[in-house]
Formats: structure tokens, C-alpha cells, sequence
């Protein structure tokens, strides 16, 4: 049997009609964009973590596909989606043929990857975290014209440049925004991010790290 990888993953039917449906689903009770743009940076991002800090296979490719179905759940509810995601991951891994032991990896990094309940029980597991708290950008807003009605979607839209940089020689991870403080202050960012940087903080640790976030070049964490 062919190995699981990414590449296989995103051609399963199950997965494209699920993150179609989510992305949907949520669109229509006005989050912000959750689809196939979102699950590919974050799977790149959680790989590269991975990478950057010199963990051996399988891990930076487990990574890839956690990153890539950690939302695949909100096509059941965004309430408990962290659980519907672990669960429809591992039917369609195990479907795939999968070894279990790699799904009980990915699993277990899909089912922690949210605040306040999730955290970092393995090193994919913090990698997903890391990945998917550092896209926020404007991209991810669907209808500009309501920022002024909604926190999230202002704070999205406001972020012009979103990098997470990883240093394997200093230990240090780094997310850096570029924000439009005309559009956003730097506070409503903590308003309702904060909960999230502590979270990265945590994973960070785990993967033996600290992080900083930085935004317009100064650092505020």
C-alpha cells in the first residue's frame, strides 16, 4: 500500500467535498474564510516548523496533513469542530490506509489545536498550533464592507503582512504582522488574540523554542 501523504490527502473526494461544505457552512454564519487557502498555509506551515527545527520523518509530513484537516469539522458545527475534525480525520486516514500509530499522532494534534481546551501533546500537535494561529490576514475576510460591524473581521483585515519566522539556531519563533492602524489598533488585537499568543507561547515551549510577536517591527510578546 502507497504511503499517505499530503498530495494523496488533497485528492480524496471525502476531504474536497468537506472542506467545501465548511468553508460554506461558515460563510454563512459570517466567519471568515476557512477553506483551501487557509488549510494549505496552514499545512505548509506546520511542515516547515517542523522542518526548520530538524524533526525526522515522519513528523514535518503528519504535520502537513494535520495542518490541512485541523477545520475539516466544521462541516458537522463550529461549536466542538476541534473534536468533529479529529474524528472525520482519522475515518478517512484510516481509509486511506494510514498506519494507526500516525493517526493517533495527527489525531491528537487535531483534537488540541483550539483554545481554551487544546494543547501541545506532540510535536505535530505544536506545530498546528503555531501554523494556524499565525494566519491572520486580510485574505481571510470575506465581505470588507462589515469590518466595522465585526472585531474579527476588522482585525483581520487591518493584518497587510503575516510571516512566521522560525530560528533553529537562537530557538526562537517570531510572528510578524504588519498592521493598518488606521483600520485597527494594535489593542483590539489583543482583545481578542491574546488567548491565542498564550497558546502559541505554550507550544513554542513544547517544541523547546520561545516566542515573540512582533507587529510594525516592534515586539509586544
Amino acid at each position: 500500500m502507497s504511503e499517505v501523504t499530503l498530495e494523496k490527502v488533497k485528492t480524496d473526494a471525502q476531504v474536497i467535498s468537506f472542506l467545501e461544505a465548511a468553508n460554506e457552512y461558515l460563510g454563512a454564519i459570517g466567519y471568515t474564510e476557512h477553506g483551501f487557502r487557509h488549510a494549505d498555509i496552514v499545512a505548509s506551515l506546520s511542515r516547515n516548523i517542523l522542518v526548520h527545527l530538524n524533526y525526522k520523518k515522519p513528523l514535518p509530513e503528519l504535520a502537513s496533513i494535520a495542518g490541512y484537516l485541523h477545520d475539516i469539522g466544521n462541516v458537522v458545527n463550529r461549536t466542538d469542530h476541534i473534536a468533529a475534525s479529529a474524528l472525520i480525520a482519522m475515518d478517512i486516514l484510516d481509509k486511506l490506509g494510514m498506519p494507526p500509530e500516525n493517526i493517533a499522532i495527527i489525531t491528537g494534534a487535531i483534537g488540541n489545536h483550539e483554545e481554551p481546551v487544546g494543547e501541545p501533546v506532540n510535536p505535530v500537535a505544536a506545530a498546528l498550533i503555531l501554523a494556524d494561529k499565525a494566519d491572520v490576514h486580510r485574505n481571510r475576510v470575506r465581505n470588507p464592507q462589515l469590518i466595522a460591524m465585526d472585531i474579527h473581521d476588522r482585525v483581520n483585515y487591518a493584518v497587510e503582512r503575516s510571516f512566521l519566522r522560525v530560528d533553529s539556531v537562537k530557538k526562537k519563533i517570531s510572528l510578524e504582522l504588519t498592521i493598518d492602524t488606521k483600520i485597527s489598533q494594535v489593542m483590539e488585537y489583543f482583545e481578542i488574540f491574546l488567548s491565542r499568543m498564550l497558546i502559541c507561547k505554550k507550544a513554542a515551549e513544547y517544541l523547546k523554542t520561545d516566542f515573540d510577536l512582533y507587529i510594525n517591527e516592534t515586539k509586544l510578546f
